[in-house]
């Protein structure tokens, strides 16, 4: 059934006009502008001003099955201008998507499939999250990755069953953002021939004409990138628009950029070129007079059943789906264990050995006594573990030795090279996360990847909108407390982990040994959602455990030291490095006759999923002594050490020394949690 309602009918005998492509921008026109008018909140000049290049990319290019929006071989369409949904809304609408014109008159209304900005998840067809300007276009080249890759993997010689295009609309703002150069470099570089962008030339931001901040000559910059670049295309002439798509379908080996004039809130008499229409309703006499000028006689929210007729993509989308059901079904018959791979990685499925594979390494790590930095424990789980899963794809921001995220025989992905399963991000940790995001919403991929914990500030508003969209992505953070010494402060993590652990949605494991990375890595594999593991510079001894503990690892806290079953006098929470100093404290004071009991508690987060019984088996409420160790901020800790406990931790910036030094420097010592201890008796 259409999701688009027939409005009216026309008389027995009278012909039906075609719409010409005016027309068919217009209807995304106003119902852009009737949207934002109803709300009384948005932006309407965006879609106002794009809406021509939409029309022609929308019905004359992009692939795509409005019955499926999840059909593997689409086109990937990102909005990175986000700001200006009502488009990409309007499209899904018209084009014969699940949203109906009242889900329209509902947007940005609470629990509306038509929020502020595009959602991944929220709106059927939006294929990413967006409105941090630029994560957009970062989005789009993983996605663009992401299908050179699976091409290279799956496709055969008349095969070519991963075979699209990822398409970008992009504003100023977007070019703007520094986010912006991380990514389009690597494009150009990783020659990423199915991408291509169209970039919003209309001078006007939010805070007016952009020439008083914005005067980069665009095209030479990327033509520097290695781009093919089309300039000065009329973004409101669709001849203009068509020709220059199809030049740049032409190229293979570069992303396109096209370099679209247009004007902002083109058609409102009064205000189009100007930033009064970028993030507010025109107002009921504006939208009047833009309805007179553009001859839309119809009432707000109105589309005719010719310009539905015209727009519907349903009968076009199910055809194309069609034929690329039949290749995939003759690709099953002649490529049968690809075929089957490939679905299990478009599913998202495990291997079906994947406990084995778990228990074997688990086995592995138990047998690895010797101390050892947690950075190579987790080297070693990816030597596993990216053996068993070839959908795993790693990388770092130019850390790769320091952050130990490459495994033995792994093939380094590039132009030349597009299976490698390695990415050398260079020193872009922000781009690199926002790729990675890409990777990961396209689906197929497990894609991970690493820099210094500190630096996870560069990256953050991309793990955020990771833990917004439940995104696959492995974030890899090494050398995660003031145990990586010498290089100081400005290296040494503080507030990290547990401003890291205030991200809704996000999932954070420190691990304290081998064998906790080796679950740590489990859990983040398994995990519907997005990760950060955090590892050490500095090795760590080896925890002896046995089969009840080494299960209860999974749950995010356990019982390390100690009787379960009797009442403790003490406990110790840790985690990472910081376990080893809380079970050397417990050993000193179990000697004084202190019954002391240690928790490791790697992941808080899955640790407050489990059922209060097992919370509080763990962790005693009548328990009130209380000691929780981390070498970082100390917050965080209290709502697990109550107001009668205590918090050994770091509120203040490390110093330049070994490693040694600085925790004693910092307090971060056995002798003070056994001081600790003693004061609370």
């Amino acid at each position: 059934m259409l999701a688009n309602p027939i409005r009216h009918e026309t008389p027995a005998g009278e012909k039906r006009a075609m719409p010409n492509r005016l027309e068919l921008a217009n209807a995304i026109r106003f119902l852009s502008i009737d949207a934002v008018q109803k709300a009384n909140s948005g932006h309407p000049g965006m879609p106002m001003g794009m809406a021509d290049i939409a029309e022609v990319l929308w019905n004359d290019f992009l692939h795509h099955n409005p019955a499926n929006p999840h059909w593997p071989n689409r086109d990937r369409f990102i909005l990175s201008n986000g700001h200006g949904c009502m488009l990409q809304y309007a499209l899904l609408h018209l084009t014969g998507y699940d949203l109906t014109i009242e889900d329209l008159k509902q947007f940005r209304q609470l629990h509306s499939k038509t929020p502020g900005h595009p959602e991944y998840g929220e709106t059927p067809g939006v294929e990413t999250t967006t409105g941090p300007l630029g994560q957009g276009l970062a989005n789009g080249v993983g996605m663009a990755l992401a299908e050179q890759y699976l091409a290279a993997i799956f496709n055969r010689e008349g095969f070519p069953v991963v075979d699209h295009y990822t398409y970008v609309f992009a504003g100023d703002g977007c070019l703007m953002e520094g986010i912006s150069h991380e990514v389009c470099s690597l494009a150009g570089t990783l020659g990423l021939g199915k991408l291509i962008v169209f970039y919003d030339d209309n001078k006007i931001s939010i805070d007016g004409n952009v020439e008083g901040w914005f005067t980069d000559n665009t095209v030479q910059r990327f033509q520097a990138y290695g781009w093919h670049v089309l300039p000065n295309i009329d973004g409101h002439d669709s001849g203009a628009i068509k020709h220059a798509i199809m030049k740049a379908r032409d190229v293979k080996d570069k992303p396109t950029i096209i370099c679209c004039k247009t004007t902002i809130g083109w058609g409102s008499p009064n205000l189009a070129g100007t930033a009064g229409t970028h993030g507010a309703p025109l107002g009921d006499k504006e939208v009047a007079a833009v309805r007179e000028k553009l001859h839309w006689p119809h009432i707000p929210f109105h589309v005719s059943e010719e310009i539905y007729s015209a727009w519907n993509a349903r009968d076009k989308g199910k055809k194309l789906e069609h034929t690329w059901q039949e290749l995939f079904e003759a690709y099953q018959k002649a490529h049968p264990e690809l075929a089957q791979e490939f679905n299990r990685r478009i599913e998202h499925r495990l291997p079906e050995n994947w406990s084995e594979v778990v228990t074997n390494l688990l086995q592995v790590m138990q047998q690895k006594k010797d101390p050892m930095a947690t950075r190579k424990a987790s080297k070693l789980c990816l030597n596993h573990y990216a053996k068993a899963l070839p959908e795993m794809i790693g990388g770092s921001a130019d850390l790769t030795e320091s952050n130990c995220t490459d495994w033995d025989g792994m093939k380094v992905l590039s132009k030349e090279a597009p299976d490698g399963r390695y990415i050398h991000y260079g020193v872009r940790e922000f781009g690199m996360s926002a790729i990675m995001n890409g990777m990961a919403v396209y689906g197929g991929i497990i894609p991970f990847g690493g820099t210094f914990l500190t630096f996870s500030d560069y990256a953050r508003n991309a793990v955020r909108l990771a833990a917004l969209m439940h995104a696959h992505s492995i974030f890899v953070y090494t050398h995660d407390s003031i145990g990586l010494g010498e290089d100081g402060p400005t290296h040494q993590p503080i507030e990290h982990i547990a401003s890291l652990r205030l991200i809704p949605q996000l999932s954070l494991w420190r691990p304290c040994d081998n064998v906790e990375s080796a679950v740590a890595w489990q859990k983040a594999i398994e995990h519907a959602g997005a990760t950060c593991l955090l590892f050490t510079r500095q090795n760590l001894p080896h925890q002896e455990r046995d089969a009840d503990m080494i299960a209860n690892i999974q749950r995010g806290g356990y019982i390390l030291l100690g009787d379960a079953e009797r009442q403790p006098d003490l406990i110790l929470i840790a985690t990472g490095s910081e376990v080893s100093l809380a079970m050397d404290a417990a050993k000193q004071l179990q000697a004084d006759k202190v019954k002391v009991r240690v928790v490791s508690m790697p992941s808080t987060d899955v640790f407050l999923t489990q059922d209060m019984a097992y919370q509080q088996q763990v962790l005693p409420p009548n328990c009130k002594r209380r000691i929780a160790i981390e070498a970082g901020s100390t917050n965080f800790w209290y709502r697990f050490v109550g107001f009668e406990g205590q918090v050994i931790g770091i509120d203040r910036f490390g110093a330049s020394a070994p490693a040694k030094d600085v925790f004693r420097d910092c307090g971060v010592t056995v002798e003070r949690i056994i001081e600790t201890a003693r004061k609370m008796r």
